[in-house]
């Protein structure tokens, strides 16, 4: 079993360049982890947390509710992300993060990731990187809600999932586990639980998916990207290729 900040070395690595002596520097970062059922905060709206959470497995998803008690979910987090590495210089938090299925992560101590930035500027260089990522993010998940129908933004979730998960090591060919509530999808993609139901029958018939939860395969990679209007470029990964035999 590979050591929790393993997942951090291998999001690390995919998106900038670090030395040997950086990746071990990473590998010494104290952690604890901590496993979280489905459905249960990591981080609340309103904490000023003095660690950073690192996902090592499972799904998490940041989330704002609105007063008349909507959710939106503005991102998923999958392993090797650290969601909440903003916190290190922005408190109290604006958004809470929770575990979508049961979910491990590693907390990491704000004076350890501080340290570790201070001994390489490469390792800061990273994490700013990350971080820089995760806003180019959120600005493609609000053009996929303010601007694209419902099937092709769930078929750009779905695209940006596959690579993001085949970055890291995480899929098999072109399947990968998906084990979401079509409640949680309808509120990724700002739409209703039944509508989310359509489009995945939709999808399958159209023969761009098969998915019997928590399994999703995708049958058709570029007509895929196509319906999804789907552009990695925004993930600023290293390897441009990935999931290139799709």
């Amino acid at each position: 079993m590979y050591q929790p900040v393993e997942m951090m070395v291998r999001r690390l690595v995919s998106i900038a360049r670090i030395s040997d002596a950086d990746i071990q520097t990473i590998r010494s970062l104290p952690i604890e982890t901590r496993t979280y059922p489905n459905d249960e905060d990591i981080v609340c709206e309103g904490e000023a947390p003095n660690r950073s959470f690192l996902v090592v497995e499972g799904l998490v998803g940041t989330y704002k509710i609105t007063s008349d008690g909507n959710r939106q979910i503005p991102s998923f987090y999958i392993p090797g992300d650290v969601p909440d590495l903003h916190s290190l210089h922005l408190s109290p938090m604006d958004t809470g993060f929770r575990a979508l299925t049961q979910t491990t992560v590693g907390f990491i101590p704000h004076p350890a990731i501080n340290q570790a930035c201070v001994e390489s500027p490469t390792i800061m260089g990273a994490l700013w990187r990350m971080t820089l990522i995760d806003a180019a993010v959120y600005r493609e998940w609000l053009t996929n809600i303010g601007q694209r129908l419902a099937l092709a933004r769930l078929a750009h979730v779905i695209c940006e999932l596959f690579v993001r998960l085949d970055a890291v090591g995480l899929v098999d060919g072109l399947s990968y586990n998906l084990p979401l509530t079509q409640e949680e999808l309808a509120d990724a993609i700002g739409t209703s639980s039944v509508h989310v139901n359509r489009v995945l029958q939709e999808l399958r018939k159209n023969k761009l998916i098969a998915y019997r939860n928590p399994r999703l395969t995708i049958l058709d990679w570029e007509r895929l990207k196509s319906a999804g209007d789907f552009n990695a470029a925004y993930l600023h990964l290293l390897d441009t290729t990935v999931a290139a035999a799709g």
